[in-house]
């Protein structure tokens, strides 16, 4: 029997081990179960990723990539001329506002570095980016790499509580962070 041709197989496998994080988190994340989302015979999930923090990092890859494009347009969008507070409480505010589902995800994905040692350097170099990206933006990469885990606890924070986004309350820790 001829093999089909499937080119595209290997990126429904990343979509489907997402769509697998997304729907029952890492520990739902198996071979298996992203086969069956993927409608792949389970041998293609094995062929394509040895392990499943291979397919991990992948899936990892494509998640930071798209958050990147977003979080690169916000800081092309600052207004330098606004007080960096406000235009960092935009972001935290557009954000929670934004997929609950898809920033639940990125943040799934980003925290499973600390127990599996193949994701950490994929999460670290995102931060990494981040950092860089707001640094060269504001002209001060110290006060980026502030800002960047400030807004990454204050987002942490509203995934686990629910509780309301207050901006009020959000500038003025942020102003008092930043000076």
């Amino acid at each position: 029997m001829a093999r089909r041709y499937d080119p595209d197989r290997r990126q429904r496998i990343i979509d489907a081990a997402i769509a697998v994080v997304g729907e029952r988190g890492i520990a739902g994340l198996g071979h298996r179960a992203v086969a069956a989302a993927a409608d792949v015979p389970l041998g293609s999930t094995t062929y394509h990723f040895a392990t499943l923090d291979d397919l991990l990092v992948a899936a990892l890859q494509q998640v930071n990539g798209e958050w990147m494009t977003d979080f690169a347009r916000w800081v092309d969008g600052i207004d330098l001329a606004a007080p960096l507070a406000d235009e960092v409480t935009r972001l935290v505010e557009d954000t929670l506002a934004g997929d609950r589902g898809r920033v639940e995800l990125e943040y799934e994905l980003y925290l499973a570095a600390l127990r599996r040692e193949a994701v950490r350097p994929i999460a670290a170099a995102c931060l990494d980016e981040m950092v860089r990206l707001l640094g060269r933006r504001i002209g001060d990469e110290p006060t980026a790499r502030a800002v960047v885990a400030f807004a990454d606890g204050l987002l942490l924070q509203h995934l686990l509580t629910g509780q309301p986004f207050q901006p009020a309350t959000v500038r003025a820790g942020l102003a008092g962070i930043l000076g």
